[in-house]
């Protein structure tokens, strides 16, 4: 085994967690200063992999631009192999391993989540046990169906997710199942502290979801049982978008699909970006301002009647372009629920076609004494 492959020792593991804290604190207190030359002060600095949850999610508060996903099937017992993958993430984002081969990690989060099939072999009851159902503008292969494992790479630097994620999957009995890469269109102010970028239907995306500490705990974490505490579900699609269809909408046809001005974000009811929409607001006519098919009517938690999904929207023109949808929730019934609202009305639907999906059990967090997986599946 050579030094690439080695484990981090405790002493190595604590200072890396510590150093890297130090580092993502300092580079969130203060942004860098544009007028500096390209230097190692100036770049994204370290997030720590370890903690209550896992990094990736809400840390940092404004993603990274890049994110890849890869999909796996698993033969082996998944004990061992999750708490490799957590020493491994350890090393990776300390930059102390030599598989970056020579890159600098900077600001990489790496989220691991496991398959239903997973879940089910350890209690079928738990949260994360049950799959997706099929559902309409689907035309996925069987191949691009679920998986094992999810590994969920993000990064400033394109070039070190996938470095990353090589090194992750060399690995005995993990096999690749699909894998789709995208990146965030520029960010878009929408309160203190919070942008959303636009989506490659010129839309800015990912406004409304759990983002306050009340409603994340609401919404977004589980808090039980004790296996699952601190994790979260996943949802990740990809969905081809019939662009040049949708272009060729008059800009007020393409905001109606939407229920937002396309150049600001506001909803059509009015107001600020941030803020919700008002179903309820007509014109003298008695016609909705946010008509009965927008995307942000149907797809609101009021109608729908669920939880709030922190979602993830990356752009990606390859294999076709579209979205690589991540939507993390407490709850899966909160996606099905969303989908199904959307199914029977939403006008956005008939413009895309999903081409790959899955459901994971995002972990909880992990540290030296608490291997990644170690509260699932003991090694």
């Amino acid at each position: 085994m050579n030094s690439a492959e080695r484990r981090p020792s405790r002493r190595a593991f604590l200072g890396a967690a510590v150093t890297a804290g130090l580092a993502a604190g300092c580079h969130a207190a203060s942004a860098p200063d544009s007028s500096a030359p390209d230097s190692a002060e100036a770049r994204p600095g370290p997030i720590p992999p370890t903690g209550a949850q896992q990094a990736g999610i809400t840390t940092p508060q404004q993603p990274q631009p890049h994110l890849l996903v890869v999909a796996a099937d698993v033969s082996v017992a998944p004990g061992s192999l999750l708490a490799e993958l957590g020493r491994r993430i350890v090393a990776l984002t300390a930059g102390t391993d030599g598989r970056l081969l020579g890159l600098s990690p900077g600001d990489l989060t790496v989220t691991v989540g496991v398959g239903p099939r997973l879940v089910q072999a350890r209690d079928p009851r738990l949260p994360g046990a049950k799959d997706l159902p099929p559902a309409a503008h689907e035309a996925i292969a069987p191949s691009d169906r679920g998986g094992d494992l999810l590994l969920h790479l993000c990064a400033s630097d394109p070039l070190v997710p996938p470095v990353a994620a090589a090194a992750l999957l060399a690995q005995p009995g993990v096999r690749e199942r699909w894998r789709q890469s995208g990146a965030r269109g520029p960010h878009v102010p929408v309160s203190e502290g919070l942008t959303a970028p636009r989506n490659v239907l010129g839309f800015v995306d990912g406004i409304i979801g759990p983002h306050t500490p009340a409603e994340q705990q609401r919404d977004l974490w589980l808090t039980g049982p004790a296996p699952v505490a601190g994790g979260t579900i996943a949802v990740v699609r990809r969905m081809a978008l019939d662009v040049a269809r949708f272009a060729a909408l008059p800009v007020a046809a393409q905001e109606s699909v939407f229920g937002r001005r396309r150049d600001t974000g506001i909803p059509l009811s009015g107001g600020a970006i941030a803020d919700g929409p008002d179903l309820g607001a007509k014109t003298p006519d008695g016609r909705y301002l946010v008509p009965a098919g927008a995307h942000i009517r149907r797809a609101h938690a009021n109608v729908v009647g669920a939880g709030l999904m922190l979602r993830r929207s990356y752009s990606m023109d390859t294999p076709a372009p579209g979205l690589l949808f991540v939507s993390f929730q407490n709850d899966l019934h909160t996606f099905t629920a969303t989908l199904a609202s959307m199914e029977s009305a939403d006008a956005l639907l008939p413009f895309t076609t999903t081409t790959a999906s899955g459901t994971f059990l995002i972990l909880p967090g992990f540290d030296e004494h608490r291997p990644l997986g170690s509260t699932l599946f003991p090694s």
